[in-house]
């Protein structure tokens, strides 16, 4: 059940999110980084939707796959995915000092869904 409840919630989550970035990227950017974008990074913000939409649905899709290489591989790819967005957020919010209402909770999750893709 672990693996499945994984990608389950990380099909869910990545989903909504990808949604939110191709219909309203400023929206999210207001929400994580406290700031908006010009119209460039919007573009870049959308495409970053719809890869999100991308791994939501590999991950609904390889929900049910049992033990397969290309599960495992799935998780490794998400296991990278999260780790790399808690860099980047967290970086964006020490570093660099932007900072939204959902930032540090967004570190949060892709903390806990990375070690959840470990386990």
């Amino acid at each position: 059940m672990a693996p499945r409840g994984l990608l389950i919630v990380s099909a869910l989550a990545e989903s909504s999110v990808g949604l939110a970035l191709l219909l309203s990227p400023n929206l999210v950017a207001g929400l994580l980084l406290g700031a908006s974008l010009d119209a460039p990074a919007a573009v870049v913000g959308r495409v970053a939707g719809a890869a999100l939409l991308s791994l939501g649905g590999a991950c609904w899709l390889a929900r049910d796959d049992g033990h397969s290489p290309s599960r495992r591989a799935l998780i490794a790819a998400m296991l990278i995915y999260n780790c790399a967005a808690v860099a980047v957020l967290a970086h964006a919010g020490a570093g660099v000092g932007l900072a939204g209402l959902l930032l540090w909770p967004a570190v949060a999750v892709h903390a806990a869904l990375a070690v959840w893709c470990v386990s």
